[in-house]
């Protein structure tokens, strides 16, 4: 996910410094959502390990 947030990102970066603002800004967009979303899963995936961890154990 984070992957395709950079890719994105450097996308919008070459389309920005190319002139195309519409659409560079497009992609920066996408990219903060999908930066956004890794966090939240792997805010999540942390979370629920310690609760699953502390049953386990």
């Amino acid at each position: 996910m984070l992957k395709w947030a950079v890719i994105f990102a450097v996308i919008a970066l070459i389309l920005a410094v190319l002139g195309f603002g519409g659409l560079a800004g497009v992609f920066v967009d996408i990219a903060v959502i999908l930066f956004w979303i890794a966090v939240i899963i792997a805010v999540a995936v942390f979370v629920l390990g310690i609760t699953v961890y502390k049953k386990v154990k």
